[in-house]
């Protein structure tokens, strides 16, 4: 078994686990919801350098400036426009330069944003819906407005 060294120590992903799962959740909801976060998920992992490559090489060749991230976000289907999905991208990728002591991101930290289909996503023993969630009261008068319309043009 190779050594591995541990890029984000437990400190970095107490940070990230909070501040990732607010970059998505205060756009989706329209407001810092306590009692939505246990909606969100965050999973951290690492893989040794000579695991990674970009441009056609080896992290492990390329030296060690080479800073490669990849952040996965899914979401249930909702009013997620242009300017929503950017503003969850720049969240993220504003959090992930805080936690990593950077004034900015790296060019080479990606985030890819990709929207669950209603009736796609499941847990608890059946399929989910956001529109159940509308009346919880976390979200905004006006988020939940704009996830009945988006929905609706769907339909």
């Amino acid at each position: 078994m190779r050594g591995r060294t541990e890029r984000l120590g437990v400190e970095r992903r107490r940070e990230l686990a909070r501040t990732l799962t607010d970059a998505v959740l205060v756009p989706e909801v329209g407001q810092p919801a306590p009692a939505a976060r246990v909606g969100f998920q965050v999973y951290f992992v690492e893989r040794e350098r000579d695991m990674m490559a970009i441009g056609g090489r080896l992290l492990a060749d390329a030296g060690p400036e080479a800073d490669v991230m990849a952040v996965d976000v899914a979401v249930m289907d909702a009013a997620w426009q242009a300017d929503v999905r950017a503003q969850v991208i720049e969240r993220i990728l504003a959090a992930l330069a805080a936690a990593c002591g950077r004034g900015e991101p790296s060019p080479a930290w990606w985030v890819t944003f990709r929207v669950i289909d209603e009736g796609s996503w499941g847990a608890s023993g059946g399929v989910l819906s956001i529109l159940p969630l509308l009346a919880s009261g976390v979200f905004t008068e006006e988020r939940a407005e704009a996830v009945r319309a988006a929905l609706a043009v769907r339909s």
